[in-house]
């Protein structure tokens, strides 16, 4: 009965903002997203029979952080997708007040899914327990219930189990608190997914000799990619330093070597994942290729949330665009998958030219779906701005190195920026939807990834050179895959 007024109250949901979403300027085109409500973490990432699985956390009946079910998106190639009923919600008491963060394994033709349920107790104390779902076609699951209480040493910020395989031992990490109020992540094992032996602390504050690096670990995730181990790691309550740290939370990676089975992962520092202002609790998933695809939380929680002027029309955030992952000299190289060039329509555009001490648009440029890529065909004289739409400056300063993203707050309209430092400005390969841009800089060297609500009529793009540059500008509009989806919840 729990489960069937879910679905019929998401249905009606769904019926009675449709009008909303077809009118909304801001409603994105290629970007995965829910028909409606609030969507943040990515879960279960997996390809399954040979569809792509994407689930994330959903509350389909408003735009605030209420009971979260699992939403559901199949694709056969990571750019059509069809949204599906949910996979979970919340229907035992173990889960009640919400089915919160997770992963899914494979394991003789099953989806098997581990997740966080979370039960309220009053006065902000709170349960959680790590939960098992078994499918047998990846739609309808079977909840097998709690696997992993929470261990000694521990608050309730106890959560988000990501499972995977290695060397014939199944291994679990959660993002973890300790009773210090510092973040960690918790590792276990299993030779049948049922039963859980705790091996201790992976990685977290006052070990590996981090000290003072945030009360929460969120969203762990630990994998193998060009012969090192990398552990993927969302904490909270860092404090900004410098150019590094200014977003509510942040995610980001350690590299190391794991010696396997056991907690000893020597790492080095932590790497920001993405530079901009708006990527969250990230997961990835080897598919059938061998490719390691992360797809992150294009959206974050704090005082600008409220803002969004989605919010009126029913809908808050949505996801990234599927990245493929690479290591390069211990740093992760972020490419969009080369199957979004399906999006691409006709042939596109390539010219060439230059600026010097001035400002120029070109027509052929304005959109605000398109895919933009332009080279730098030698080393900056100078400094360079890029101006989109009217609400968002990318920027590099050839004397300072720095590269800046600027854009309006939704708070009041005043500017904010993120920036990182590049030793030379090659190449910015942009994606824009109606209200979101990632940028990956030099191949993918560096990202950055915002949300920004422009006016319907504001489509240009600005080049302001101080000094002399020569460009080489490429450009696609892109197709709305969202006109071949289906919504069957």
């Amino acid at each position: 009965m729990v489960q069937f007024n879910w679905f019929e109250r998401i249905a009606q949901t769904i019926e009675a903002y449709q009008k909303n979403n077809n009118s909304d300027p801001h409603r994105l085109q290629f970007h995965l997203m829910p028909a409606v409500g609030l969507l943040n973490d990515p879960n279960g990432l997996i390809q399954y029979k040979g569809m792509y699985h994407v689930f994330f956390q959903w509350n389909p009946f408003g735009t605030a952080h209420g009971s979260k079910c699992w939403g559901h998106s199949t694709s056969q190639d990571l750019v059509y997708w069809q949204e599906h009923k949910p996979a979970l919600v919340p229907s035992e008491w173990y889960e009640k007040d919400g089915c919160f963060s997770g992963s899914a394994v494979e394991v003789d033709g099953k989806m098997i899914l581990f997740y966080t349920g979370h039960v309220e107790r009053g006065n902000g104390k709170f349960e959680t327990y790590q939960c098992m779902a078994v499918s047998s076609n990846g739609f309808d699951f079977e909840k097998k219930g709690p696997v992993v209480l929470l261990p000694e040493g521990y608050t309730a910020h106890f959560r988000d189990p990501k499972v995977w395989k290695r060397d014939g031992t199944w291994y679990m990490v959660v993002g973890a608190q300790t009773f210090y109020e510092e973040g960690a992540v918790v590792l276990f094992a299993s030779t049948d997914l049922q039963q859980w032996d705790l091996k201790g602390i992976l990685a977290g504050n006052r070990f590996n000799g981090l000290m003072d690096f945030g009360y929460m670990w969120e969203c762990p995730d630990f994998f193998e990619l060009g012969g090192k181990d990398i552990l993927i790691v969302s904490p909270q309550g860092l404090k900004a330093k410098n150019s590094f740290y200014h977003n509510a939370h942040q995610s980001g990676y350690f590299v190391g070597r794991w010696n396997v089975g056991t907690t000893e992962f020597p790492h080095g520092e932590f790497t920001e994942l993405d530079r901009g202002f708006d990527f969250y609790a990230p997961q990835t998933f080897q598919d059938k290729q061998g490719r390691r695809i992360m797809l992150g939380w294009m959206g974050i929680t704090g005082e600008q949330e409220s803002h969004l002027p989605t919010i009126e029309k029913g809908w808050v955030h949505a996801l990234t665009m599927p990245r493929e992952l690479e290591l390069r000299k211990d740093r992760i190289i972020q490419k969009p998958v080369p199957e979004l060039k399906q999006l691409r329509e006709a042939q596109g555009l390539s010219f060439h030219s230059s600026l010097k001490n001035e400002t120029k648009t070109w027509p052929e440029l304005s959109g605000n779906v398109e895919e933009l890529k332009i080279h730098f065909l030698q080393n900056l004289a100078g400094h360079i701005k890029i101006e989109i739409r009217k609400n968002i400056i990318i920027s590099y300063d050839q004397q300072t190195k720095r590269l800046t993203l600027v854009r309006k707050r939704f708070l009041d309209g005043m500017v904010e920026n993120r920036s990182c430092f590049l030793e030379t400005l090659e190449e910015l390969h942009i994606f824009l939807d109606t209200s979101a841009i990632e940028v990956f800089v030099n191949g993918g060297e560096e990202v950055f990834t915002a949300r920004f609500f422009a006016l319907a009529t504001d489509l240009d793009v600005f080049f302001t050179a101080d000094g002399h540059v020569e460009l080489l500008l490429e450009k696609w509009n892109l197709r709305n895959p969202k006109h071949f989806m289906n919504h069957s919840v």
